[in-house]
C-alpha cells in the first residue's frame, strides 16, 4: 500500500436560503468522509423540522460507510419533521441505491432548482 492517498477528497461546502441548507460534496464519501463529515450532518439535522440538501453532482463515490451517513441523516430529519433531497444525476449511484434497497429512501432530484418549495 503507498504512503499517498490519491483518492479524490471531498470537500463540502455550505450555503443556507430561505431556511434550507445546501451542502455541496466533491470528491468520494467514504469511511473517512462519514468520520469527517457526520459530525457536522448531526448539527444541521439537530434542530426543529431541518430542510437540508446534499449536493452529490460531484460525487464519484460513495461506499457503504458512505450510505451509512446518508441514511442517518435522512433518519434524523424524518424524525424531526425535516426534510432532506440528493442531488444527483449519477445512474451508478442510483443503481447503488436501488441494489441495496434504498431506491425509496431519498428524494432525489437531478438539479437544485427541481427541489418543490417547502
Amino acid at each position: 500500500m503507498s504512503d499517498t492517498d490519491t483518492r479524490p477528497t471531498t470537500r463540502p461546502t455550505e450555503r443556507t436560503a430561505g431556511g434550507t441548507t445546501v451542502v455541496t460534496l466533491s470528491g468520494d464519501v467514504d469511511l473517512v468522509t462519514a468520520l469527517s463529515l457526520g459530525p457536522r450532518l448531526d448539527v444541521l439535522t439537530a434542530g426543529p423540522r431541518p430542510n437540508l440538501v446534499l449536493d452529490l453532482r460531484q460525487v464519484p463515490f460513495v461506499d457503504c460507510a458512505g450510505l451509512g451517513l446518508l441514511c442517518r441523516a435522512r433518519n434524523r430529519v424524518a424524525a424531526r419533521e425535516g426534510r432532506l433531497w440528493l442531488v444527483t444525476g449519477s445512474a451508478s449511484f442510483r443503481r447503488l441505491l436501488h441494489h441495496s434497497g434504498l431506491a425509496d429512501a431519498f428524494h432525489l432530484v437531478p438539479e437544485p432548482a427541481d427541489i418543490p418549495a417547502a
